[in-house]
């Protein structure tokens, strides 16, 4: 799954030992989601891929990630983990290159009758 944005913030480093000793890295980020109605989004990178992607605040990106859900004690906790990041690049418009449909650019048609025969939610205003 990808999920497209811009970051707005990048939360504390979290560090650790694991069981069998060795020791674990993990950073997560607030990615925003463009939309009419924008979302944010936690998602975290493990390990070397900290260092290796090097996201900043502000960067608009691309992250393909895995979703998985574990129980704990009766309660589930969804992890959401990116294993690739594209930046987009510096010249892209405000924006840009998203992967939310742009439903405004669509041409609306005339208000004929036949047209609202054709498509009877044409007028609908409703969010969903």
């Amino acid at each position: 799954m990808e999920i497209t944005g811009k970051i707005v913030q990048t939360l504390p480093k979290q560090t650790g030992n694991a069981k069998n000793g060795s020791t674990w890295e993990k950073q997560e980020y607030i990615i925003e989601v463009p939309g009419q109605y924008p979302k944010k989004v936690c998602f975290n990178l493990w390990g070397d891929k900290i260092g290796k992607f090097n996201i900043k605040d502000g960067e608009d990106v691309t992250i393909a990630v895995d979703v998985e859900s574990r129980e704990y004690n009766g309660r589930w906790y969804t992890d959401i983990r990116a294993w690739n990041v594209t930046k987009q690049g510096a010249g892209s418009a405000i924006g840009g290159t998203n992967s939310a449909p742009n439903f405004d650019a669509a041409p609306m048609g005339d208000s004929s009758s036949t047209t609202n025969a054709a498509n009877p939610f044409e007028d609908d205003d409703l969010p969903f």
